[in-house]
């Protein structure tokens, strides 16, 4: 059951792209084919090609708890079964907890990006 019948507006795909915007260092752009946001070039958030949903960025935990909680509102495909996003369906959450949903995904891929680019040290033979 979607948000309507408490009072508060659903969120849209617009309401998204303005809770994104709003932080820092965000920009727009395409993913899969759909509007997504990313931060240092990291993915945060994308519309889901259906269009009824977000896709964010959560890791495997905080995904979990989300499912249990509340699988109205979110859930996951085959496709994102070893990758950590949830998908979260836009006629049913709640404009603050997408709000925090997507503060932690920025968070989380604003992170991932400052981290040094990993650099693989040179294989030693041990058979020697």
């Amino acid at each position: 059951m979607g948000l309507e019948h408490r009072g508060i507006m659903p969120v849209t795909f617009e309401t998204v792209r303005r809770m994104a915007m709003a932080l820092d260092h965000v920009e727009e752009g395409t993913s899969y084919g759909t509007p997504g946001f990313k931060v240092r070039g990291g993915l945060f958030a994308r519309l889901h090609q259906d269009g009824d949903a977000v896709v964010v960025r959560a890791d495997f935990e905080q995904r979990a708890e989300l499912l249990a909680a509340d699988p109205e509102t979110y859930y996951i495909t085959d496709h994102y079964l070893n990758y950590k996003w949830v998908l979260v369906r836009l006629a049913c959450v709640h404009p603050d907890a997408l709000r925090d949903l997507l503060r932690g995904a920025w968070r989380a891929a604003a992170a991932d990006k400052k981290k040094p680019a990993r650099s693989r040290a040179p294989r030693r033979r041990t058979d020697r």
